[in-house]
């Protein structure tokens, strides 16, 4: 059964809105004093160090405007870096650069960005144009995360990544989230990426979505979308249990990367988490919310809490 065809059944069928999701997850949830450990990518990259949770390398990071007018001394012979705002959101003020070309930089589309180009992005960043409130900011570079190989085919650009929602510490939903040439490389829905709803039991793939619309093959590649299969599915879910753990945010949505080298990297947390996984999933929150509000105790462990999602929350959930 389809949601996005049958919009008069979300609600029987476990469909969490946005209101909901504000009251009883957000809010309920997550208290606000540990918003900034998610909201600020340079808190989170210092919290994760200190829980042991791989990310990609912080290279660098520039706070004042004064700072940018020396950033090719800072780059140096970089090739390959991101450039991404601290506290931004929505994918907005993210620039992956491939390499470089006659003293310029190329994103993965063979698009130069010039010194100049650079330095207006870097300069818009700390004054505030992407991040949430117009507060001003950072500037993180950090290192470029290889994508596994197994990605070549399904995702243009960028590198893909999952997004799994933890709920008490229980990962209870997961999708891989692809780039596309309208969303330029970047795994966004919003900015017209692929959401690929992922079995919690396996880490297979289960359908895909983009704009909201069903689709069964990569609108630019034209390869099929069904039979895609996450490796090291346990690490990966076990790693988002432990994002939990680091922030004790009840309800949390972390994005998670495959790097062809070191395997699973927290991209970033999100403290509202969005709601389209449940499309991608074709499958609504609340039967899995409630499956965790009625277990008998919390399971202490990550080991226990994967099991549990493994046993119980995999495919349709009573």
């Amino acid at each position: 059964m389809n949601l996005l065809a049958l919009p008069c059944t979300l609600r029987k069928r476990g469909v969490i809105g946005m209101n909901q999701r504000n009251f009883e997850l957000v809010g309920a949830c997550n208290d606000r004093k540990a918003y900034p450990l998610v909201d600020n990518k340079l808190f989170t990259k210092r919290l994760a160090a200190k829980a042991g949770i791989p990310m990609p390398e912080l290279l660098g990071e520039l706070s004042r405007q004064f700072e940018v007018e020396k950033i090719s001394e800072r780059i140096g012979e970089l090739d390959k870096f991101v450039i991404k705002p601290a506290q931004g959101s929505g994918g907005r003020g993210i620039l992956v650069i491939h390499g470089r070309k006659d003293g310029h930089y190329l994103k993965s589309s063979g698009d130069v960005v010039t010194t100049a180009q650079l330095k207006r992005l870097l300069s818009n960043i700390i004054s505030g144009l992407y991040s949430l409130g117009g507060r001003a900011d950072s500037a993180i570079i950090e290192s470029l995360v290889v994508a596994s190989e197994m990605f070549a085919q399904i995702s243009i650009g960028g590198v893909p990544d999952i997004r799994v929602v933890v709920f008490r510490g229980y990962p209870i939903m997961a999708m891989l989230r692809l780039g596309t040439l309208n969303s330029e490389g970047k795994a966004n829905l919003h900015q017209g990426g692929i959401g690929v709803g992922l079995d919690l039991r396996t880490g297979t793939g289960l359908g895909a979505v983009q704009y909201n619309r069903r689709i069964t093959h990569h609108p630019d590649s034209g390869v099929p979308l069904d039979g895609i299969h996450i490796p090291e599915w346990k690490s990966l879910l076990a790693l988002a249990c432990r994002c939990y753990d680091a922030t004790n945010l009840g309800y949390l949505g972390c994005d998670i990367v495959i790097d062809a080298e070191a395997g699973p990297l927290l991209l970033e947390m999100n403290a509202r988490p969005g709601l389209a996984i449940q499309l991608a999933n074709d499958c609504g929150l609340a039967p899995r919310l409630h499956a965790v509000r009625t277990r008998v105790a919390f399971a202490p462990s990550v080991d226990e809490r994967v099991a549990f999602a493994l046993d119980a929350l995999g495919g349709a959930v009573a």
